[in-house]
């Protein structure tokens, strides 16, 4: 009859595995992969990170520009004139007479009042 070998088998095996691996569609490339990814990280960038930066310097320029006189927020709810200004903390006063020391960094903006008479201005 047909007698086959081993390697015979073998070749004839590879060679459907080949062919059926050849018929296969390939799946996407690596630069269609990685497409969406470099989208979504530049729409987080100019919605998220973009804005908040823009927001600290806007704060930092604030800061720096303090002076006496100045009606205040700090982030624990306190309003209040600036008395003066230190390097690392300000001299705020409230309630009449009474002063208080306010680290700078807990200053949120200026007080309402003050926004508004700026924003007429």
């Amino acid at each position: 009859m047909f007698k086959l070998g081993f390697l015979s088998i073998f070749s004839i095996w590879t060679n459907t595995v080949f062919a059926q691996a050849a018929a296969q569609p390939q799946g996407p490339s690596m630069f269609e992969m990685v497409v969406p990814f470099i989208g979504i990280f530049a729409v987080m960038y100019f919605f998220m990170i973009r804005p908040q930066q823009m927001r600290a310097k806007e704060h930092q320029a604030f800061l720096s520009a303090l002076k006496a006189g100045d009606e205040i927020v700090t982030s624990g709810g306190i309003i209040g004139r600036v008395r003066s200004v230190a390097e690392g903390f300000v001299s705020v006063e409230i309630a009449g007479d009474t002063v208080i020391k306010v680290l700078k960094s807990a200053i949120e903006g200026q007080s309402p009042k003050a926004q508004q008479a700026s924003s007429k201005s």
